[in-house]
């Protein structure tokens, strides 16, 4: 009883002092906690008044009637539900919008891809003098400004342009590429992805050297042929890095905007129209719930594609 009874104050003194040292680190882990929040507030703060704030303001935009007429009286504005995304469908120029933009991704997006591996590989291994000249000019497309770019491809696309010309050489009568509405579509592709596909091949520039060369020397060990050891060795290997070209150009392509903006404004005959375009035409007429509604669609879009390609490629990886 002496004993146990001595032994009591120490045990007491021992668990008064781990629940000091609790408490300390408890406060030490605030202290930290807020001047963490305090340094990140500035970039907090930003974000939530210029990208959150706007997300969800547009959300609620396009589940009312608000027009320009509103802003003024935001209080008279009426919630309406899903009825502007009913009216969008209705809407034919917002139809042929839509699958203006559905072409447009469904041929820009594999034709790049194809253009930006091809000159990759040739990057790689078979351009040999020069690779940092080649890369840079194969580049620069990416960061010229598209109003530099759309004057020189508007005077390529006109009727007596250097396209026609070279094309008259061979016979071919060449159409008005930018106001015929069967070809201003295939010109716009054509310029984007001459103009997008830098980023794309620096990539798959990137994911090619990372291959190891013992893989490639070991199927020519084995009697693969050149063609056999790219498609059996190199694009298996790719996969993942394929997979990030193809989901940013899906969100490239899906925003086609800049292209119609400046080139065609949307013509001739809505031919040219994109998601985006109609958007932003709808915004200028004051359609502002329209408007969001059409923005939303395009955002369901994006992530619609996007999760179907990682459920692609990862099923086959």
């Amino acid at each position: 009883m002496t004993t146990a009874t001595s032994l009591k104050p120490v045990r007491e003194r021992s668990s008064t002092r781990q629940s000091a040292q609790r408490s300390r680190r408890g406060s030490g882990h605030l202290r930290r906690t807020l001047i963490a929040w305090a340094f990140c507030s500035p970039f907090v703060l930003l974000f939530a008044t210029f990208g959150i704030w706007p997300v969800f303001s547009s959300l609620s935009m396009s589940v009312t009637d608000i027009t320009s007429r509103d802003v003024q009286t935001p209080f008279s504005v009426n919630f309406v539900g899903l009825e502007n995304y009913t009216a969008l469908f209705d809407d034919p120029t917002f139809v042929r919008s839509a699958l203006n933009t559905l072409y447009f991704v469904a041929v820009g997006i594999p034709l790049t891809m194809v253009l930006s591996l091809a000159v990759a590989v040739a990057l790689n291994s078979g351009i040999q003098r020069a690779k940092g000249f080649f890369r840079v000019a194969y580049f620069a497309p990416v960061v010229t400004s598209i109003v530099a770019v759309a004057v020189v491809w508007r005077y390529l696309y006109k009727p007596d342009g250097m396209i026609n010309s070279v094309l008259s050489v061979v016979g071919i009568s060449g159409p008005d590429w930018l106001n015929d509405p069967n070809w201003s579509m295939p010109a716009l592709i054509l310029m984007a992805v001459w103009r997008h596909f830098g980023i794309p091949m620096v990539i798959f520039l990137a994911g090619l050297q990372s291959i190891p060369p013992e893989l490639h020397e070991a199927a020519v060990v084995d009697g693969a042929s050149r063609w056999r050891a790219f498609r059996s060795v190199t694009l298996p290997l790719l996969r993942p890095t394929t997979l990030v070209v193809a989901i940013l150009l899906s969100i490239s392509y899906l925003q086609f905007f800049e292209e119609p903006f400046v080139m065609t404004s949307g013509g001739p005959l809505d031919s040219t129209t994109s998601i985006s375009y109609y958007a932003y035409q709808q915004f200028g007429f004051g359609n502002y719930g329209l408007a969001s509604a059409a923005s939303y669609v395009l955002v369901t879009a994006i992530a619609l594609l996007s999760l179907l390609q990682f459920r692609i490629f990862r099923a086959k990886a």
